[in-house]
């Protein structure tokens, strides 16, 4: 469908019929992928407990702020994939809450701007309760929550998109969670955060790898296409093979707790999300590699987190 056609839906997007039921809206959210921001909020606060006293009104607030800013990127993105083409009924995932249930894409903005300026509002709460630096830091993910998938240029359209989201739903989730518990940012936390933001990078990657001809039919230039599928998914076991390396090489140096090794109970999944794309083409196919990218983070992030909070218990 040509983009000119989608601009003139917007009034009337869709032949199905709208459904509003609270099962649309809530796959609208993505639920499966949100352990990428409730997971780096857990590795930076867990890490910061041995420091300072714990703030439980600090690490709640920080949660949902993160929760709410994936959720915002996560409708600008089914809502300009929609506006540019790139979905349609018989696409594969779970997007498609206005092609395939028929909710306005208007109302899908609103959704997202009323999500984005509520974690705006909890992100003044905890500048009030810790630094007033934390006010830029914040707007610039949610800058980069909207560009994603929004504006001239979309972030997830170019081979930047998994460096740009392991470092702002990475990197920087686990600095700020640790930083509003702590008020610094030491080079321990930098280098604690390194394997979850590479993982978080993985997840969108296997998305691309999934992704890769229709995205490429439709002109976009993701590190997937650039790499073509058999590159991207060795790329994408090189990015499982670091993370895992990286918490070794963090436990000989003292950084992290011989815990830590608990992460890799992920590494089945990791392995599994491989196979599958190496031996399956079809976007159908890949769909279990995709889960298995998620669930690689998930469990590896909540292991590690677990890990930290044995070491505290428990010190060796």
């Amino acid at each position: 469908m040509q983009p000119q056609t989608r601009a003139s839906q917007q009034l009337n997007p869709v032949s199905a019929p709208a459904r509003s039921s609270w099962n649309v809206y809530w796959r609208l959210l993505r639920p499966h992928t949100l352990t990428a921001s409730f997971v780096p909020v857990l590795i930076g606060s867990v890490f910061a407990l041995p420091l300072k006293t714990f703030r439980v009104d600090l690490f709640c607030a920080m949660l949902l702020a993160s929760i709410l800013i994936q959720i915002s990127t996560n409708i600008f993105n089914e809502y300009y994939d929609y506006i540019r083409g790139l979905d349609h009924a018989q696409s594969v995932g779970i997007a498609g809450s206005i092609v395939r249930d028929g909710l306005a894409p208007r109302k899908i903005l609103a959704i997202a701007q009323y999500t984005l300026a509520a974690s705006l509002l909890l992100g003044l709460y905890l500048c009030l309760n810790s630094s007033w630096w934390l006010l830029p830091v914040g707007l610039c993910c949610i800058a980069v929550g909207y560009l994603y998938s929004g504006g001239p240029f979309p972030i997830s359209a170019t081979p930047l998109g998994e460096l740009v989201s392991g470092i702002c739903m990475g990197l920087t989730i686990i600095v700020i969670a640790f930083f509003i518990q702590t008020g610094t940012v030491t080079a321990n936390i930098l280098l604690v955060s390194i394997p979850s933001s590479v993982l978080i990078g993985a997840i969108l990657m296997a998305n691309n790898i999934r992704d890769l001809e229709d995205d490429k039919n439709h002109g976009r230039k993701t590190l997937a296409i650039l790499l073509k599928k058999n590159k991207a998914t060795y790329f994408l076991a090189a990015m499982f093979i670091s993370s895992y390396v990286w918490i070794i090489f963090l436990i000989s140096v003292a950084v992290l707790p011989l815990w830590s090794l608990l992460a890799f109970v992920s590494l089945p999944k990791a392995v599994q999300a491989v196979r599958t794309f190496r031996q399956n083409t079809s976007p159908e196919s890949m769909m279990p590699a995709m889960v298995a990218t998620a669930q690689t983070n998930t469990i590896f992030g909540l292991c590690l987190a677990l890990g930290l909070l044995l070491q505290y218990w428990f010190p060796q």
